[in-house]
């Protein structure tokens, strides 16, 4: 038996799986660390437009603070009086700032050249008196 599940058998069944995906998810996050670290910071901001670049920066300061929050939780502080927690509101409000942003670039233009042939011929024209008269009668009439 390996020394992790060992230690594993020290807890209440009940937190088991809890734990073994936290240890997961750290595994995660130190994936992902290695990999941004790896590159530097300059040379993966070339690659990326300003909106990128911007929503790189939101998650990168949103996932330390969040990291920091998880910090402050196991030593014994309670976060939500830390100022963390108003930095992380602030965060998310610029977050929420640059999807508007690129949800309006993907929104759909409007070809005003298109619409307005659209609407002229949609409306209706009214015809000449010799176009109205018909040759057949019209249905639901008898002919005397």
């Amino acid at each position: 038996m390996s020394e992790d599940d060992s230690n594993m058998e020290e807890y209440p069944t009940e937190i088991r799986d809890y734990l073994a995906a936290f240890e997961k998810s750290l595994g995660s996050v130190d994936e992902m660390l290695k990999t941004m670290m790896s590159v530097s910071r300059s040379e993966l901001l070339q690659k990326l437009d300003p909106l990128e670049q911007a929503k790189l920066d939101l998650v990168s300061v949103y996932t330390l603070n969040s990291m920091f929050w998880v910090y402050l939780a196991t030593q014994g502080i309670n976060p939500k009086e830390h100022p963390v927690k108003q930095e992380l509101e602030r965060i998310r409000t610029y977050m929420n700032k640059v999807k508007e942003i690129a949800d309006k670039k993907k929104a759909s233009k409007l070809d005003k050249g298109a619409a307005s042939r659209f609407v002229r011929n949609a409306l209706w024209e009214p015809k000449d008196e010799s176009e109205h008269t018909s040759k057949t009668p019209a249905r639901g009439k008898k002919r005397k």
